[in-house]
């Protein structure tokens, strides 16, 4: 009977040699680890199915979806080709081919990609969508416009429809018709903070200062993480004299995005008018650092290490200026200044007889302008005259928002807060985000002494994203403890290597595999705590995956939380047992049950920051606000840093 129940494990269980896979098998294990980020993985497993089957249109299609994911853009490109030749009536391969073309600046093929799409799916708005902005960016505006009709006789209510054929009239320098269409846009809806921010620049060229801001106001409530929503405000502000509301907008941009170069510069300005000379500095030394040869920044630092006293820095960017704008007087002004006060007087006085000489052939050089610090000169405007003008982008152009189901997370698309998962068995490290620890379980540790494998065991919640390398190496581990089981009858070794095998598999994205070689350890022992354990992770996964395709899978969590509570039986008192079965109840949205396994889990390990910080959400969930942040301040005190951002989002 064990002969046959082994013979049964080592010939159904996927082993090494690939006919023996079965495609479709291949195809949903690399989907799974593509719905989790494992993209590299996932693209190894679409690479044997499509070394299996070339022919078949799918693993090419998915193993384009994991390049876009990675950004490779070329690839994905490539590989929507190959799935169009083999099947050219899917849209959602045009689709995708399309975007991978936007992001190259392919827009011409990008369009033909839409047009072909459109002929099979007439009535997807999307695809509708994407093309007249490609037709926006080749500056086809005729076709824009002729296309946008359509999509409003269809779609009468469609307000982004609307907010795009004003784009195309603002770009038509017909202001009065894109006035008119973005309050037809905003009529239909509110709630759009890209239209609110198109409509305000509007208002920023006619230098209605006060309406631009509420405009913007608006679009930043909707759209609070757009940078250029918060420098557009902060120029409405400066205009109004509301320096201290433009400080606080400028501050909010660099913190959005710390390499913002007109945060940075017009804080920079700013900082020096009201006297903040240090700062102002700090600002355009990292102006400078993007830009070292910017001269506008290297004359207004120079200006400020004049004030502060660094007269030798000040002369070096004023040297530089000259060196680029050798008939810049103010430059050369402020240098003799310098060189006097260090007492350099011979290169003071050449720099005064410059100026001199230039006074009495003014007509040869021609007036120097006076300076209005009211007004506005663009980034790519090189002009030392107007070194104190806040600085705008060359182009106000209206931010693009292209159809994308493949936009953002895989998931589709997990909340920004969101619980950590289940302690599972894994090769490798606990790692936080300051530094690796071992989560220590009795069990294990016994695991690891006594089989001493080669791949150690430790518990881990945060799985990593495997690279080529690491999956090659965990994939050939697999196949060396398949090639070792088939010399040994059942025995401890035996079962040992079968669950080292399933974490093998738990790692490379195989949870079926795994959770095959799990059920045949609990067979042959049904007290293994560490197989009921990592067969309840594994399964909870597939449940993830297979409720994101729409399966119902009640049933299936019925199973993991089964399996847990037999882990408990010849495991008790392990906290990390009781942390599992808290998240089941969360993904369940069942809070209160979460919370009482959570809390269990902390009885027993009181310095367990996981538990802290997922009931924490939990509480925060039921609207236990206080008691769920102070839960996140043990988690962060513990070692948790991610708790404060969450901390900083609902604290009152």
């Amino acid at each position: 009977m064990c002969r046959k129940f082994l013979f049964f494990i080592l010939t159904f269980s996927p082993l090494v040699a690939l006919p023996q896979y079965n495609i479709d098998r291949l195809l949903t294990i690399g989907r799974s680890a593509l719905y989790f980020e494992d993209y590299v993985l996932s693209m190894q497993y679409f690479n044997q199915a499509i070394s299996a089957k070339p022919y078949l249109y799918e693993p090419w299609y998915y193993r384009a979806v994991a390049k876009y994911y990675l950004d490779d853009y070329v690839g994905t490109e490539s590989d929507c080709t190959e799935a169009i030749e083999r099947n050219p009536y899917v849209v959602g391969l045009y689709e995708l081919r399309g975007l991978s073309r936007i992001r190259q600046d392919k827009f011409e093929g990008a369009v033909d990609d839409y047009t072909k799409a459109l002929k099979y799916a007439p009535q997807n708005q999307g695809l509708w969508h994407n093309r007249v902005l490609c037709r926006i960016q080749q500056k086809d505006y005729d076709a824009a416009l002729a296309d946008i009709d359509t999509m409003l006789t269809r779609w009468k209510q469609y307000a982004r429809g609307y907010s795009m054929r004003a784009e195309v009239y603002l770009m038509q320098k017909d202001t009065v018709k894109a006035i008119e269409s973005f309050e037809k846009s905003i009529e239909l809806d509110q709630y759009d903070g890209s239209t609110w921010s198109a409509r305000a620049i509007i208002s920023l060229a006619r230098s209605e200062w006060k309406q631009s801001e509420e405009y913007l106001e608006k679009a930043i409530h909707l759209s609070p993480k757009h940078v250029g929503n918060y420098i557009n405000r902060a120029l409405a502000r400066v205009n109004q004299n509301n320096l201290r509301g433009a400080m606080a907008d400028y501050d909010m941009a660099v913190d959005l995005d710390p390499n913002n170069f007109l945060g940075h510069y017009n804080r920079g300005l700013l900082r020096a008018q009201v006297g903040d000379d240090n700062r102002a500095i700090i600002d355009f030394d990292f102006v400078l650092s993007l830009e070292p040869d910017n001269v506008m920044a290297l004359f207004n630092r120079a200006l400020l290490l004049d004030r502060t006293g660094d007269l030798k820095g000040a002369v070096r960017d004023y040297s530089k200026v000259i060196d680029e704008f050798p008939n810049f007087w103010t430059g050369l002004h402020h240098r003799a200044d310098c060189y006097r006060r260090m007492g350099m007087t011979k290169q003071a006085e050449n720099d005064e007889f410059r100026i001199y000489k230039a006074q009495l052939y003014k007509h040869l050089y021609g007036k120097q302008p006076r300076l209005d610090r009211e007004k506005i000169r663009k980034r790519s405007e090189i002009n030392p005259d107007k070194y104190n003008q806040l600085v705008v982008a060359d182009e106000q152009e209206v931010e693009h928002e292209y159809e994308n189901e493949y936009r953002g997370r895989v998931q589709n698309h997990k909340v920004e807060v969101a619980f950590m998962q289940m302690f599972e068995l894994s090769y490798v490290q606990y790692r936080t985000e300051v530094k690796p620890f071992i989560a220590y379980d009795k069990l294990v540790d016994s695991f690891n002494q006594q089989d001493r494998p080669t791949e150690h065991i430790y518990v881990n919640c945060n799985p990593i994203v495997l690279d080529e390398k690491q999956s090659t190496r965990y994939f050939t581990y697999i196949d060396s403890l398949s090639a070792a089981m088939l010399d040994k009858g059942v025995s401890d070794e035996f079962k040992s290597r079968l669950l080292n095998r399933a974490v093998g598999y738990s790692m490379t994205q195989n949870f079926e595999s795994a959770i095959e070689d799990l059920s045949a350890c609990i067979q042959l022992d049904s007290t293994s705590a560490l197989a009921y354990w990592q067969r309840a992770v594994c399964q909870s996964k597939v449940n993830e995956f297979n409720e994101s395709q729409g399966t119902d899978v009640t049933l299936k969590t019925s199973l993991v939380l089964s399996d847990l509570r037999e882990a408990m039986k010849y495991h008790d008192n392990c906290a990390y047992l009781y942390y599992n079965i808290g998240c089941v109840y969360a993904g369940r949205k069942d809070y209160r049950l979460a919370i009482e396994s959570f809390t269990k889990a902390i009885e027993i390990d009181s310095n367990l920051a996981e538990a802290y910080y997922n009931r924490g959400i939990a509480q925060i969930f039921i609207e236990k606000t206080n008691e769920g942040i102070s839960d996140l301040s043990k988690a962060g005190e513990l070692g948790l840093y991610t708790a404060y951002s969450v901390i900083k989002k609902y604290r009152k």
